[in-house]
């Protein structure tokens, strides 16, 4: 059986305001803090589905931006026409634009079963994910936010994402409810890809006279 939360204030709000989730204040406040959105703004949302996030980053990068959505869950908000909804699992090949994106957003989450360590490694792996997609899909210098359950491999997925970025915060917005392990990595200024060197031919061996 699905117990439904009651409504708290946050809720309130996001639907007076026209927004699909309270989720929408957790991105707000995380693109106060880093400057993540500006106009004209190239974004991937993972997991964006009821939409809350896609309609804030609309705003936010304007018409002379672009916003593409993915989610296994349709999306029944009304979108600008610079968003594109994209119905498809990220585990699966996305069809994606091919030009590269400025930031890519995951607020990927799995279904709980109530066990700790397997909802966490859940969460990692969907997270896990998402980092690869953004290591493929962001321009040089793009900028990463993904949702993780906080456990023991924390550590860990920190130092993937500071392998692959200048900056790593680890953020928990305000908006996140009290009873939640949820936590935000943020990776800004995403590394230019070292070029692979050609193999070296082997030394010649002397020859035996």
């Amino acid at each position: 059986m699905t117990y439904k939360r009651d409504p708290d204030h946050r809720t309130r709000r996001a639907k007076a305001e026209g927004y699909a989730a309270r989720s929408v204040y957790k991105l707000q406040e995380i693109d106060r803090r880093v400057r993540l959105l500006r106009p004209g703004k190239r974004v991937l949302d993972l997991g964006c589905a009821p939409g809350s996030w896609l309609q804030y980053v609309s705003e936010r990068v304007g018409p002379s931006g672009r916003v593409v959505g993915v989610d296994r869950e349709p999306v029944r908000v009304a979108l600008p026409a610079h968003v594109v909804f994209v119905q498809a699992d990220v585990g699966a090949p996305l069809p994606l634009p091919d030009d590269p994106f400025d930031v890519v957003l995951s607020d990927l989450a799995p279904h709980t079963m109530g066990d700790r360590f397997v909802d966490e490694q859940a969460s990692l792996g969907l997270f896990r994910q998402a980092l690869s997609i953004a290591r493929e899909r962001l321009r040089p210098n793009g900028a990463f936010v993904g949702k993780l359950f906080q456990g023991g491999d924390f550590p860990e997925a920190k130092r993937e994402v500071a392998e692959a970025f200048v900056e790593v915060r680890v953020m928990r917005p305000e908006a996140t409810r009290k009873e939640s392990v949820e936590v935000y990595l943020v990776g800004l200024g995403l590394k230019a890809r070292r070029p692979s060197l050609p193999a070296r031919p082997p030394s010649p061996r002397p020859r035996r006279t």
